[in-house]
C-alpha cells in the first residue's frame, strides 16, 4: 500500500449559500499525479487553498503526511504551488527567480546555484539562467514557476489551472512535460483543471467534484470508460446518455430495453435505483451505424439528423424510434442525408449502467 501523504477527512466550507467543500474525504498517495477535475464553481480551488492554508475548513481535518495542519501557516507546511498567473519577478533573471526562495532560507551561494542549475535542466531551461523573464514566452515563464517552486523540494506541489493561459499547441507540450517532471522527481503533484483531456492526459487518479462533493475518484481510463453517474459521464466530451427500461435482474447483470432494443448489461457494482427507469452511459465511439452496426449485439433502426465534420472525427447525429438521440462518431461518413433511414448499433459491453 503506498503511503499517504494528503488526507481530507469529512472537509466543509461554505461561502453564504455557496458549497465549496461537502464533507469530501480523499486520501492522495506520496508519488501520485493527483487531479481534482470539475467545472466552475465545483469547489476545485478552493479546496487546494485549503490545503495550503490561504482558506480554513468550517469542519473536518486536513492531514499532510499525518499531521493535522490546523493552524499551522501556509509556510510551514512544506508545501509548493504554482498559480495560473506565474507571479514570477520581472525584475529578477530566471536564476534569480529558480533561487529566490533558497535566498530567503538564507541557504549557501554554491548550494543555490548548484540547485537552480539542476531545475532549470530538468524544465528545459538550461542556458537561460541570465535571461530576464519579461524576455520569455508564456511556456517558459510557466517552466520557470515550476523550477521555482521544485527547487525547495515541497512534500505536495499544488498547481491551479498553471496552463489555462497558454494556448492550444504549447499547453499540449507542457502537459507531457509536466508529467514527465514530475515522473523524474517524485513528487506528489495536486492539480486543479476544468479541462478534460488535460486531467486524463496527466494523472495517476482523478477526483471529479460536483458541488463540493466528489462524484467519482478514479484511474484516468475507469473514469472515461466507466463513469458511474450520469454527472461524471455528461461531463466527459462524446458519451450518450440514455433512458433505459429494467426488463430483468440476475446476480450481477440486468437485461434492460434501449430504444426498443434488449441488452444484457454489467452491474459492474451499481446498485439498482428504485423503478423501472434507468440512465445508461454509451460512449459515441462504441457506436456503429449503416454497414458496420451488422456485426454489433444490439441493432436499431435510427433516422439520420445530421452529421458534423470534425476533421479526425465525423459525428453521426441520430434519433431513435423513441425519441432519443444519440451521436455516433467514426473516422469517415457512413452516411449522408438528414433524414436517411440508417441502422445503427452497439455491443453490450459498452452499455454502462448508471447509478443516478
Amino acid at each position: 500500500m503506498a503511503e499517504a501523504i494528503l488526507q481530507l477527512e469529512q472537509v466543509t466550507k461554505r461561502f453564504d449559500r455557496t458549497l465549496a467543500a461537502d464533507r469530501l474525504s480523499l486520501t492522495v498517495h506520496r508519488g501520485e499525479f493527483f487531479t481534482f477535475l470539475g467545472p466552475s464553481g465545483s469547489g476545485k480551488s478552493t479546496i487546494l487553498r485549503m490545503i495550503a492554508g490561504l482558506e480554513r475548513p468550517d469542519a473536518g481535518r486536513i492531514l499532510i503526511a499525518g499531521r493535522d495542519v490546523e493552524g499551522v501557516p501556509p509556510w510551514r507546511r512544506n508545501l509548493g504551488m504554482v498559480f495560473q498567473h506565474y507571479a514570477i519577478f520581472p525584475h529578477m533573471t530566471v536564476a534569480q527567480n529558480v533561487g529566490y526562495g533558497l535566498r530567503v532560507r538564507r541557504r549557501p551561494a554554491v548550494e543555490i546555484g548548484e540547485k537552480v542549475a539542476r531545475l532549470l535542466t530538468l524544465v528545459g531551461l538550461a542556458g537561460m539562467a541570465a535571461k530576464n523573464v519579461t524576455l520569455l514566452s508564456g511556456g517558459e515563464q510557466q517552466r520557470v514557476a515550476l523550477a521555482r517552486a521544485l527547487v525547495l523540494e515541497p512534500s505536495l506541489l499544488l498547481l491551479d489551472e498553471p496552463l489555462s493561459a497558454l494556448d492550444e499547441k504549447i499547453r499540449r507540450e507542457m502537459q507531457a512535460e509536466l508529467k514527465h517532471i514530475q515522473q523524474k522527481t517524485g513528487t506528489t503533484f495536486l492539480y486543479v483543471t476544468h479541462d478534460q483531456e488535460e486531467a486524463l492526459t496527466m494523472s495517476d487518479r482523478i477526483a471529479v467534484l460536483h458541488d463540493g462533493a466528489c462524484v467519482q475518484c478514479d484511474a484516468p481510463e475507469r473514469l472515461f470508460r466507466r463513469p458511474r453517474t450520469r454527472f461524471v459521464a455528461g461531463f466527459f466530451r462524446g458519451c450518450n446518455i440514455l433512458a433505459a427500461d429494467l426488463a430483468a435482474c440476475e446476480p450481477g447483470r440486468a437485461r434492460v430495453t434501449i430504444g426498443g432494443a434488449p441488452v444484457m448489461v454489467s452491474l459492474d457494482g451499481v446498485t439498482l435505483p428504485e423503478g423501472s427507469r434507468l440512465a445508461v452511459a454509451l460512449r459515441a465511439e462504441h457506436v456503429r451505424v449503416g454497414r458496420a452496426a451488422a456485426a454489433c449485439q444490439a441493432r436499431l433502426d435510427a433516422v439520420l439528423v445530421e452529421v458534423i465534420y470534425r476533421g479526425t472525427n465525423v459525428d453521426h447525429v441520430l434519433e431513435l424510434p423513441d425519441g432519443q438521440r444519440l451521436v455516433a462518431t467514426s473516422t469517415q461518413r457512413e452516411a449522408e442525408g438528414a433524414g436517411q433511414a440508417v441502422t445503427c448499433g452497439f455491443d453490450a459491453g459498452d452499455v454502462i449502467l448508471l447509478e443516478r
